[in-house]
């Protein structure tokens, strides 16, 4: 039963998915967040609505799992604290600044045109979100499966993905829209609480 915004994120994202499958590449041409300077052979370009619709497919079943796995794990959690309403508006404003800040990291490198898909923008906010509010909760990471107060592997987490990102390493991730998922969480939570952490 969908009785709450993340199970709702869930099933859409999971939705998203399996028309992927379905429809293949007619999905991603239209609403995966390509480049502002697609190259006009590729015949495909950047619509607006593209900064919220990547956020609702999938590279692959390991990617879409990985993600919602995420969402699972903080988004109840994080739902109960801000309200179904607020959460949602938090979700999809990282959802939006990571597509920002993706576009602008493709604008500044001219490197090749290719879409970006996945929620982890959103989740990568979700996650921030627990670990401001919630710093000394424990988290077990996948690895190293070691307990750790949250603000130390959000930090961590946002330390490796500008490593990452700056050194190029694990190309194909896009290591500054989840830095940038975060960006807009942080910006959220300041405006809403007053608050500087």
């Amino acid at each position: 039963m969908l009785n709450s915004v993340t199970r709702i994120l869930l099933f859409a994202n999971i939705c998203g998915f399996a028309l992927q499958w379905i429809a293949g590449d007619a999905l991603i041409r239209w609403l995966a967040l390509w480049p502002l300077e697609t190259p006009i052979e590729y015949d495909v370009r950047f619509w607006p609505w593209q900064v919220i619709t990547y956020g609702f497919l999938h590279g692959d079943i390991f990617h879409l799992a990985f993600n919602m796995f995420a969402l699972y794990m903080f988004g109840e959690h994080l739902e109960r604290v801000f309200g179904e309403r607020r959460f949602l508006l938090y979700y999809l404003g990282c959802v939006f600044s990571a597509a920002i800040v993706q576009l602008l990291f493709a604008l500044v490198t001219q490197g090749p045109a290719i879409p970006t898909v996945g929620a982890s923008g959103g989740v990568f906010g979700l996650l921030l979100a627990y670990g401001m509010l919630f710093p000394h909760h424990k988290i077990i990471p996948l690895f190293p499966p070691i307990p750790m107060p949250a603000w130390v592997f959000v930090s961590l987490y946002g330390a490796a993905e500008l490593f990452f990102g700056v050194t190029g390493t694990m190309a194909g991730v896009a290591h500054f829209a989840h830095l940038g998922g975060m960006v807009g969480g942080y910006l959220l939570i300041r405006a809403w609480t007053g608050r500087r952490y």
